[in-house]
């Protein structure tokens, strides 16, 4: 990781694991999801620290990975409460800040020893994760559809290299001549006709559906980017 400042503040290493695969040969080639981008999971390695003092901390701002003013609120009450008095305050939706001096802890590392093990329940948001590289798609229980009608159809271009190699008659005159010969086909395959999905339908079920009509995932990915583009996908959706 190369900060702005220019110094190299942590450096990866790993099995890099890759979304797609490709393959070729001399008159044609393959190329399934994206094979040129993949991620090493956990693979950093820290190589320059930042310069800093934990135990002059006179407050702690804790950072909410999804934001959310419910749980932030949650948070707030839960760690007065183990304290039994106001040590916390809620900033905004992402932010809860701790006053350590108010804990009356021993330094600020006893104060967020306490804090981490305080449980809180956070609102769970419908939410619809997919990713295309590898066509997965991840959904909570809590995502609704309103009343839609689906159609869809699948279109696949086809080229194919076959070159033709001409010899020319025994001790005559001519040379070996590569003719190029390209075939090209469009294919449109029948996809599923139009069906009518119905207020309140969980998304549970309409992947059950379409997986009965044998959608592939890819094609499962465009259905619900259309659903949520026509307004009927009640749940946030997360491309990846």
């Amino acid at each position: 990781m190369n900060a702005p400042d220019g110094q190299i503040y942590a450096v990866a290493q790993g099995t890099i694991i890759a979304g797609g695969a490709s393959a070729e040969g001399d008159g044609a080639s393959v190329v399934q999801g994206v094979p040129t981008s993949g991620v090493i999971p956990s693979g950093a390695r820290v190589e320059r620290e930042i310069d800093f003092d934990f135990t002059q901390l006179k407050s702690v701002r804790l950072a909410l990975r999804n934001p959310d003013f419910t749980t932030a609120e949650r948070i707030e009450n839960a760690i007065n409460r183990d304290f039994g008095r106001v040590v916390s305050r809620m900033l905004d939706a992402g932010t809860v800040i701790l006053d350590i001096k108010a804990t009356k802890e021993l330094s600020p590392a006893h104060a967020l020893g306490r804090v981490e093990n305080i449980s809180v329940q956070p609102e769970r948001k419908a939410r619809v994760v997919v990713d295309q590289r590898s066509g997965t798609i991840v959904m909570g229980e809590d995502v609704r559809i309103s009343r839609v009608a689906v159609s869809q159809g699948n279109l696949t271009l086809r080229i194919e290299e076959e070159p033709l190699v001409v010899q020319p008659n025994p001790f005559s005159a001519g040379g070996t001549v590569v003719i190029p010969r390209t075939r090209a086909a469009i294919e449109e395959e029948p996809g599923i006709g139009l069906a009518e999905v119905h207020e309140g339908t969980s998304l549970s079920e309409v992947i059950a559906g379409l997986n009965a009509l044998g959608v592939s995932p890819r094609d499962m990915i465009d259905i619900l980017k259309s659903i949520k583009a026509a307004g009927a996908l009640h749940a946030e959706f997360v491309v990846r």
